[in-house]
């Protein structure tokens, strides 16, 4: 065999290693080895935090629901972490200081986790649960999501993503949304959560408590931090979160961009977690959901090089060679036709795409020396 078939059939394994076998192979894992997560019906004293900036539009609709959650209230101390917003949304949130809501106000502005950070150091809750301006949620979100903390093991929870459309009802998910969602129930059962839904989640106290880093992406980094104190990261199916899709899919892209960005950060300092020999479920899980997802886009570009010269010479590969360019010719096609989305298929390979091109523009942006700190909440 040449040297170009083997480069290209390692990259043709790793990209399907990341979508595919590494869920297959957690799924056999799981008749093997399984960790179910003890839930028992519990009232830690909770502190709930949302972090804000510029949110005067959204931020009432926020602290409404929020009031309207069903749990003991003396239990419940409800903190808004604005980011030095310029805004009238500081004005809003101490209009209901009256109903228990207390605002935390950074003096200047340095991104989403510095703001969390001012109100971890003043929460007075054994669990704190982290939430954001454009999340509705169940009236027993909170009782739902600090049940899984009557198990020790549990350092962290996370949420489950659910759409809404512009009306409030519930929308069906894309592909992309139910696949993670599988995914991370699939972690749980075998060990830990490799990352949060930073919209909704929760961790105990000693979790956050002075070791949360105002500069590293706080839903990933909280699991790390999990990890690191002998716990772990669960995902709850009753603990839900609803939000909208971003109306505009540019600014979509760029939050793609936004997030592996900041979570290669959050990996690039984390190295010690990969260590097979201190970690070897954790680690193993880390490389496959992260690193190797990062690496599906030079993957692709290679397996494409490598396609078209060995069409050259072997016929078999000038096969694969269409095969791979009409399937970026379809994805092309739906990203800029958009009567193409219509097709199932055809809307499937283009988010494919343009998720890997948004992984390769964050480690353009990561090796060029940039760091996202300050952050802009999704508007959707």
């Amino acid at each position: 065999m040449l040297l170009g078939e083997y480069i290209y059939w390692a990259s043709v394994a790793l990209i399907v290693y990341a979508y595919a076998g590494y869920p297959l192979v957690l799924g056999v894992v799981t008749l093997f080895r399984a960790r179910p997560v003890e839930k028992a019906d519990v009232s830690p004293l909770v502190t709930f935090i949302i972090t804000a900036y510029n949110e005067e539009k959204r931020i009432a609709d926020k602290l409404e629901n929020t009031l309207a959650l069903v749990y003991p209230s003396p239990k419940l101390e409800v903190l808004v972490a604005s980011d030095c917003s310029s805004d009238a949304t500081d004005e809003i949130v101490k209009s209901y200081g009256d109903r228990g809501i207390h605002l935390v106000r950074a003096p200047v502005r340095k991104g989403k986790e510095a703001a969390q950070k001012l109100a971890v150091a003043l929460a007075n809750g054994d669990i704190f649960v982290f939430s954001d301006v454009a999340t509705i949620l169940p009236e027993h979100a909170v009782s739902n999501i600090v049940r899984n903390f009557h198990d020790p093991t549990v350092g962290c929870v996370s949420s489950i993503d659910r759409f809404v459309d512009a009306d409030g009802r519930g929308s069906g998910e894309g592909a992309y949304v139910r696949y993670e969602m599988f995914l991370r129930s699939l972690e749980t059962r075998v060990n830990s959560l490799v990352g949060l839904s930073g919209s909704f989640f929760a961790a105990r106290r000693q979790v956050c408590s002075g070791k949360w880093s105002e500069d590293l992406q706080s839903d990933f980094n909280t699991v790390l931090n999990s990890i690191r104190m002998g716990l772990r990261g669960v995902a709850d199916p009753e603990s839900v979160g609803y939000y909208k899709n971003i109306a505009d899919e540019r600014k979509e892209y760029d939050r793609k961009v936004r997030t592996v960005l900041r979570g290669i950060s959050v990996f690039m300092r984390s190295l010690e977690l990969v260590n097979l020999l201190r970690h070897p479920v954790f680690a193993w899980q880390l490389l496959s959901h992260k690193l190797c997802r990062w690496l599906v886009p030079f993957a692709m570009m290679t397996a494409l090089v490598t396609n078209a010269l060995l069409a050259f010479s072997l016929q078999r590969y000038a096969i694969l060679f269409v095969i791979q360019t009409l399937f970026y010719l379809i994805a092309l096609g739906g990203i800029f036709w958009k009567p193409l989305l219509r097709i199932p298929m055809c809307r499937l390979v283009s988010f494919f795409l343009l998720v890997n091109v948004s992984i390769f523009q964050a480690w353009v942006r990561y090796w060029s020396g940039e760091r996202l700190v300050t952050w802009e909440p999704s508007k959707r």
